[in-house]
């Protein structure tokens, strides 16, 4: 009889981690998706998904952040015309900075600068953004935060003296917290992708890196959306404002 319920128990068991295993993979793989947050949606787009329709992707979000440089000498070779594209269909539109480990934070922010200025449109802009995630090398070995913390904090303090105003800072969890003493201040644009941020202090949560839209025609066939914490006038009133 022991034997019997010892059996059934390990049955039981082995079907629960069977099923725990299987809703894992789906989730992972994106079949599944849970979440499916209400409010303002947008994007984060880059050369990667080519050239864009804004007046048919515009259909599907209200903001739209568009990636500007890299590094401290790289530029997104479509910003100018995804951000120009973007403004002109009526999105509220910022831009984004993608943080090297490997260079100046100054330097960096000079990179950033220049191409936000290149625009002539910064008036009415979302504040720029820092995303600070981990990449390459830096996946498995983070770069120490005694090192990092200092050089993003110094382009944090160059955007701040240029805009009046501190980025905000797309980050993981990975990043959050390992460099969580450069960001005090800061905007938090969170990324998770599978549920809710633990954490209810951020502005900006994206919360998918697979729907598709109609609109584009680059090699990514995916697009990153997120979902802003609070109304189109709180988002408006974030916006940069003549100096």
């Amino acid at each position: 009889m022991r034997s019997n319920k010892m059996k059934h128990a390990f049955a039981v068991l082995f079907l629960l981690f069977a099923a725990l295993a299987v809703f894992a993979a789906l989730l992972w793989f994106r079949v599944i998706k849970i979440n499916h947050p209400k409010g303002l949606k947008g994007a984060d787009i880059s050369s990667y998904q080519g050239q864009t329709d804004w007046a048919e992707l515009s259909k599907h979000m209200d903001f739209v952040f568009v990636k500007a440089t890299e590094g401290s000498g790289s530029t997104d070779d479509m910003f100018v015309e995804n951000f120009t594209g973007a403004k002109e269909a009526g999105l509220v539109t910022g831009a984004y900075h993608f943080f090297s480990f490997d260079s100046s934070g100054s330097t960096q922010a000079e990179n950033f600068i220049n191409a936000l200025e290149s625009t002539g449109q910064t008036d009415g802009m979302l504040p720029p953004v820092i995303d600070v995630e981990l990449y390459g090398e830096y996946t498995d070995s983070p770069k120490p935060a005694d090192e990092a913390v200092p050089e993003i904090k110094a382009m944090i303090s160059a955007i701040e003296e240029k805009y009046g105003t501190k980025p905000i800072i797309y980050t993981t969890l990975k990043t959050r917290f390992r460099y969580k003493e450069a960001f005090d201040g800061c905007m938090l644009w969170e990324r998770n992708v599978f549920f809710r941020p633990l954490h209810n202090d951020w502005t900006f949560w994206q919360y998918s890196d697979s729907e598709k839209f109609d609109g584009y025609d680059g090699d990514e066939e995916f697009i990153d959306m997120n979902v802003f914490s609070g109304s189109m006038e709180d988002l408006e009133s974030i916006t940069l404002k003549s100096q």
